[in-house]
């Protein structure tokens, strides 16, 4: 007796199953069965492993729900002087830029550039997203804080003697924080 394997196929036209049968016995069909069924197999293994390792990396590279929005308030304040300080709305200092920003955007941060530091969420340069906020360490501490606007440019309010914005990232020592 020959060892028989009966795989079912759904029959469109009649709406319902029916066997199919494969006789092993016959050199080469195993061989054949195999070489046929298996690569599908591996391909959708495969589909549902990147599937599964892409779904939870997602949450980590999403962006911030207020990022978007903090991005268009600070571009709204160009041309708004600097002054050691300042919260806005129509001065600004580069940490009470960003407070302003997500602030009014829905996101309360601190007040300093550190403490906003502290407060955020770290993510890498290849997380970032139009929103984020970036950081610009001096020794132990951070100096500057500017909002991720794309094309490595930030929003930010420079210094003393200066004005509101955007600007390409001029160091490659930054980090990288979101505002959840």
């Amino acid at each position: 007796m020959s060892v028989v394997e009966i795989r079912y196929a759904a029959n469109a036209e009649v709406s319902r199953l029916r066997p199919i049968e494969m006789d092993f016995q016959k050199p080469g069909k195993e061989r054949r069965y195999i070489r046929n069924i298996l690569p599908p197999i591996v391909a959708l293994f495969l589909i549902m492993s990147l599937a599964t390792m892409t779904s939870e990396a997602t949450p980590a590279r999403a962006a911030s729900p207020y990022g978007p929005r903090a991005v268009e308030i600070a571009a709204s304040k160009r041309g708004a002087p600097y002054a050691y300080g300042a919260t806005g709305p129509k001065i600004f200092d580069c940490s009470g830029l960003t407070l302003y920003a997500f602030r009014e955007a829905g996101r309360t941060l601190p007040r300093t550039a550190e403490q906003q530091y502290e407060s955020t969420r770290h993510i890498s340069r290849s997380q970032r997203t139009p929103g984020d906020l970036v950081f610009f360490p001096s020794g132990a501490t951070m100096s500057h804080v500017g909002i991720y606007a794309g094309d490595d440019s930030i929003w930010h309010a420079p210094r003393p003697g200066t004005r509101v914005r955007l600007e390409r990232i001029w160091s490659g020592d930054v980090r990288y924080t979101r505002a959840n």
